[in-house]
């Protein structure tokens, strides 16, 4: 197949991801997230994309379960679907997850038959976790690409609250490192671009010869996206290398700010976008949307804030809008939000 990527940091490509590709990525999730044939799942995410073809799509094929096949996300049917028909295992994006737990039916849902709960597609607020834990649910989040699988790790669910936000361990036969800008591997604590190689890594890009050979490199996918790995092994997606502010000299990752106003009970969404500054090189604006029948005082959200991280990190403006825009596979959409707010 030709699967094209998400495009939120440029132009889509259409990464080629062969029968080998596909069947690797499957064999490795049915056994390292340990699936079987009478798990259910729901299919709503996009089926252009990594996430509905190859999350648990074909591995459940391989193994002989089951996905209910949906028109599109509706999260009222989402609820219906979990209560009544069995559905054990769901993979969806933040937003999703978020308007879940927004809706009148969260609090009475029936969650007993869930055993697996993914957030996949872009960094996940920490709030989002508490909330699925606070219902005993093993809610985690994921890592992939479309380059590569996606499933790309597996977290124990005995770790999923003792390590909050790590995506935990690579799967079978699939080789990891963390670099610098030097391209020398990094030590656990350190933040550097993630490289993967092996079988679920494609083909290349169709008709990008010179994008292929920039991003496939002796084997070794440049994935563009920012990890640490601690003394434990377990490693954790800090952000897109893309997406880094640098303000002053020191970096900011928006996952990690954004996480922290996301915790504020009167926001709902909320994304960290780049701004340019004369005295810091550039700042973060924070953008966001507010729960129903709330208001954001912008004040009040950076004294929450400051309590929850350091003074550079906060962000510079806050800015209070009715939506935030999402790509067509549900991710927040930030070159629009730069062209409204930024650019503008």
């Amino acid at each position: 197949m030709i699967c094209y990527t998400g495009g939120t940091t440029g132009t889509p490509k259409g990464a080629v991801l062969t029968h080998g590709n596909v069947a690797a990525n499957a064999v490795n999730t049915v056994a390292g997230w340990g699936l079987t044939p009478d798990d259910v799942a729901i299919l709503n995410s996009p089926l252009f994309h990594t996430g509905g073809l190859n999350v648990f799509t074909a591995p459940l094929v391989m193994i002989g379960g089951c996905s209910i096949v949906c028109r599109g996300v509706d999260v009222d049917q989402v609820f219906h679907l979990i209560e009544r028909a069995g559905v054990t295992i769901y993979f969806s994006v933040p937003t999703v997850y978020i308007a879940m737990q927004q809706h009148p039916r969260w609090a009475g849902a029936d969650f007993s038959r869930l055993k697996l709960v993914v957030s996949g597609g872009a960094p996940c607020p920490r709030p989002v976790f508490e909330a699925f834990w606070a219902r005993g649910i093993d809610f985690k989040t994921g890592y992939g690409l479309t380059e590569a699988g996606p499933n790309t790790f597996a977290l124990p669910a005995a770790d999923v609250r003792r390590k909050p936000g790590a995506v935990g361990f690579p799967l079978f036969y699939i080789d990891l490192k963390i670099v610098n800008d030097a391209g020398q591997s990094l030590g656990p604590g350190q933040v550097g671009q993630l490289l993967i190689r092996g079988p679920h890594v494609c083909a290349g890009y169709w008709g990008r010869p010179a994008e292929t050979a920039r991003a496939i490199i002796d084997g070794w996918l440049h994935t563009g996206d920012l990890a640490v790995r601690d003394e434990e092994g377990y490693y954790t997606i800090v952000g897109r290398l893309k997406d880094v502010i640098i303000s002053g000299g020191e970096n900011i990752y928006p996952a990690e700010v954004e996480s922290a106003l996301a915790g504020h009970p009167a926001v709902a969404e909320v994304a960290l976008i780049a701004a340019p500054d004369p005295r810091w090189g550039e700042v973060g604006w924070a953008v966001a949307v507010a729960r129903p029948d709330a208001l954001i005082d912008a004040d009040d959200l950076l004294a929450f804030a400051a309590d929850r991280l350091a003074r550079y990190k906060l962000p510079k403006r806050v800015i209070v809008a009715d939506t935030l825009p999402k790509t067509a596979a549900g991710k927040v959409d930030k070159q629009s939000l730069v062209r409204m707010y930024v650019a503008a």
